[in-house]
């Protein structure tokens, strides 16, 4: 089936944490490996990072920007710090432009809120409702999507200083709200146990701080690519375009469960409730997670798919699948290794995650870890749920399973 795989959300190296080695070349070099076909730019509020851009860059003529066969779409990520009803608010929005004039002229107007150049995910001084006038009235063809919908901080619907509703937070600019992100702590099961959400689209993106992690969840589109095409599927909910979206576990996210890191209180919901939400350890209020804040919110049952609902499928890096296989860390020689041998084998690390037949990866790497593979395919994972910001952790096999021997690794080589 024709698709192509599409990230929006990443950043560069002038965000806060994140990766010194993020450039043009190193995020096109990585998409290349991952098998995406179109990649954000991140951060394009950045008067260096938009100067890079437009250096490093070719316009296609088609809203989509190229770089040794690369394709970029301008995203941005920016923080609306706002009081409404006696309480601060801090919102993140993903931005979508068309164009590099564009983009220079919601920078002109968003520099009168905040720095542009402290950070390449600015905090501006306004309402969310006021941003959205600004960069639809600059250009109408632009996208605002709520980003990471759900974390406690920083997100339309998390705990902390979010909203019960999408017009609550846009107030008369909601009508200009097509889609929301879904964040790594959820996934599109989780939201579609609220009816008002059905009329949005959900997507979902990486929102990485390094290259290599770009794609960790990405979406599936059908359809021509440029512009003006991949936006009109977002907003309409094509079915036949936007094909679907690949997520986290959303129990890897770093903010799944309620809890307390600093004193290792991790806690369901129901415990939450049970513990009057106070940390046993320190008395402190424990950090309302995602699917708490979901539950509270929810007027559906578990397991509601509605009639409209775009189709989604959940993935796990490969490192971390052969690292588990293995029994070494991510990012170890060993892991690094048998990582390269299968792109190279396969194509991408999407093919190898996606696509491959069962024979093929068979052939291709050792038995365990195409085992692991398979495993992830049919969602038989063991999983530990994120919290407070720290990230769940995912397994394929029992500790009894013995990782792949280093003899069994040699007989690839």
């Amino acid at each position: 089936m024709p698709r192509c795989i599409a990230d929006f959300h990443i950043h560069s190296r002038y965000s806060r944490a994140c990766s010194k080695d993020l450039s043009v070349s190193e995020l096109a070099k990585w998409a290349k490996i991952k098998g995406i076909g179109v990649l954000g730019t991140g951060d394009f509020t950045h008067p260096l990072w938009v100067q890079e851009l437009k250096e490093a860059l070719r316009d296609t003529g088609r809203g989509l920007f190229e770089y040794q066969g690369g394709l970029f779409l301008l995203t941005a990520e920016v923080n609306t710090l706002f009081y409404k009803g006696g309480k601060a608010h801090q919102i993140h929005h993903l931005l979508f432009a068309p164009s590099f004039e564009a983009v220079e002229r919601i920078n002109r107007e968003l520099e009168a809120f905040g720095s542009l150049s402290l950070d390449g995910r600015p905090t501006l001084r306004m309402d969310a409702w006021r941003l959205v006038e600004i960069v639809i009235g600059i250009e109408p063809r632009c996208l605002i999507v709520p980003a990471h919908a759900w974390t406690p901080w920083f997100a339309i619907f998390g705990s902390t200083s979010g909203f019960d509703a999408v017009e609550d937070c846009f107030e008369h600019q909601a009508k200009h709200i097509f889609a929301l992100e879904t964040g790594l702590s959820s996934d599109p099961a989780m939201n579609w146990r609220l009816s008002k959400l059905d009329r949005y689209t959900l997507i979902s993106n990486s929102d990485s701080h390094s290259a290599r992690r770009i794609g960790r969840e990405a979406n599936l589109f059908d359809c021509a690519m440029d512009y003006d095409t991949i936006i009109g599927a977002i907003k309409t909910k094509d079915r036949s375009k936007f094909l679907g979206t690949l997520e986290f576990f959303p129990e890897e996210g770093k903010y799944h469960y309620d809890g307390h890191r600093h004193c290792k209180i991790r806690w369901a919901p129901t415990e939450t409730k049970r513990r009057g939400f106070r940390c046993p350890t320190c008395g402190r209020k424990v950090t309302v997670g995602v699917m708490h804040r979901v539950e509270t919110l929810a007027d559906r049952p578990e397991g509601t798919t509605p009639a409209n609902a775009i189709p989604f499928q959940r993935v796990v890096s490969l490192d971390k699948i052969i690292a588990d296989a293995l029994g070494f860390g991510v990012g170890t020689q060993a892991v690094e290794r048998d990582y390269q041998q299968l792109i190279y084998k396969c194509g991408t690390e999407f093919a190898v995650l996606l696509d491959a037949p069962e024979e093929e990866l068979r052939k291709a790497t050792l038995p365990k870890i195409a085992e692991g593979i398979l495993r992830m395919r049919q969602g038989r994972v063991t999983l530990e749920p994120g919290y407070d910001g720290e990230y769940g952790k995912i397994k394929l096999f029992d500790e009894e399973e013995a990782p792949a021997s280093n003899e069994q690794q040699m007989t690839l080589f």
